[in-house]
């Protein structure tokens, strides 16, 4: 894959923007931290916007992604569900899958961007 373009892979449903690139990673990183504040504090977002995200997950999807506990004396967290999991784990595996069958066609693109040397293109014969 070339470092001029990349290929991101979004999720939409009735003409609303379900699940991409972003809210898979901000799942990610609450997984890792136990945290929707530090997940969203790591992609340089507030508390509120990374909280609006995960509802809205929550509230697209059959059962929730994210669970949540509240604050307090032992401090509040979150952490995925099952469900939260797997949509991680479909959603690098569709992501893969695209990138592997677009490969070579990203290489094309690259190689018209500009600043870049034109190569033939088999496109074009």
């Amino acid at each position: 894959m070339t470092k001029n373009l990349r290929l991101t892979l979004r999720v939409d449903t009735d003409s609303e923007h379900a699940l991409g690139v972003g809210k898979v990673r901000l799942m990610e990183l609450i997984d890792e931290s136990g945290s929707i504040s530090k997940a969203g504090k790591a992609m340089g977002m507030s508390y509120r916007r990374a909280w609006l995200l995960v509802d809205d997950l929550n509230q697209r999807f059959a059962t929730p992604l994210v669970e949540t506990q509240r604050g307090g004396g032992g401090g509040g967290g979150a952490a995925l569900s099952e469900t939260g999991r797997d949509v991680v784990k479909l959603y690098r595996r569709m992501e893969k899958a695209c990138l592997k069958a677009n490969g070579e066609a990203m290489e094309e693109m690259a190689g018209l961007m500009k600043g870049r040397r034109r190569k033939a293109s088999p496109v074009s014969r």
